[in-house]
């Protein structure tokens, strides 16, 4: 079954991959042309939402012809703006664009800060972190800056102790407490959600939760503050293309008053504006 879910897998991001380079084959992607339309590869949910918000109220009014692409993986929106097969991203935030980079070899920059997604613990088995029972599993996302994040939440939580210094690079090793005796099971960011049920509790990311139809603010056993938060989704491009007038266009309508209500209005403390 696992063999199954990967091929799934694999043959959609493979599709996806063939969408976006046909879409770059017509010179709508990888060009400078302010006339050309900017694609923008995203994550459905909240990214997609924000996007399609600007796309139907601001964009035509600014003069940006925008064209969204979205996508459920983490890997997908940054190989898509390193071939040139799609202008930017917007998916991720800097630890783990930084990660990517030094994995991948990209060259892929923030040009801005738009919106926190909280990262929280979830459970479908108890109401309250503190009654997780001994020997309880834990799911965690598997990417590097993810399960250290998810590891630091935990740890400001007093459910864990870490490794002083460890910060968000910590892994289950950097452990040095763990009362409940917790056991972690680390998988893909976009399966924890589908493995609730098989997990005694999950540390999820935020906009994982919300395509799960889970509501941050109100589920979450507990959950990320946005005080100092490095964790802020990021619109990304290619280095070089942070001038295209295109780039600089979308970025100020991210950052505009109607984009920030919207995000209010509509995410009422799930996802947060950044600016």
């Amino acid at each position: 079954m696992r063999n199954a879910l990967k091929f799934t897998s694999v043959l959609a991001t493979a599709g996806i991959a063939l969408s976006l380079a046909a879409c770059g084959s017509s010179g709508s992607s990888g060009s400078s042309d302010p006339n050309a339309p900017l694609t923008v590869v995203a994550s459905p949910t909240p990214h997609g939402q924000i996007l399609k918000y600007v796309k139907d109220n601001l964009a035509e009014k600014a003069g940006l012809k925008l064209t969204i692409k979205e996508v459920t993986d983490y890997v997908t929106p940054n190989t898509a703006v390193q071939d040139g097969s799609a202008d930017a991203n917007y998916f991720q935030h800097v630890p783990y664009l930084e990660d990517f980079n030094k994995k991948h070899g990209t060259q892929i920059v923030s040009v801005e800060a738009v919106h926190l997604e909280p990262l929280g613990v979830y459970s479908k088995k108890v109401k309250a972190i503190g009654d997780l029972k001994d020997g309880a599993t834990v799911g965690l996302p598997n990417d590097a800056t993810n399960e250290g994040r998810a590891l630091k939440l935990l740890a400001d939580n007093n459910v864990i102790t870490l490794k002083a210094g460890v910060g968000t690079a910590a892994t289950p090793q950097d452990i040095t407490g763990n009362p409940k005796n917790l056991k972690w099971k680390e998988l893909e960011a976009a399966q924890l959600p589908r493995s609730i049920d098989d997990l005694d509790a999950a540390v999820i990311n935020g906009n994982y939760a919300l395509d799960a139809g889970l509501k941050p603010a109100g589920d979450s056993l507990i959950l990320e503050k946005a005080e100092g938060n490095p964790y802020a989704n990021i619109l990304a491009v290619k280095q070089g293309k942070e001038n295209d007038p295109r780039v600089k266009k979308l970025a100020e309508l991210l950052h505009s008053a109607e984009v920030k209500k919207y995000i209010d209005d509509t995410f009422k403390g799930s996802v947060i504006p950044a600016f």
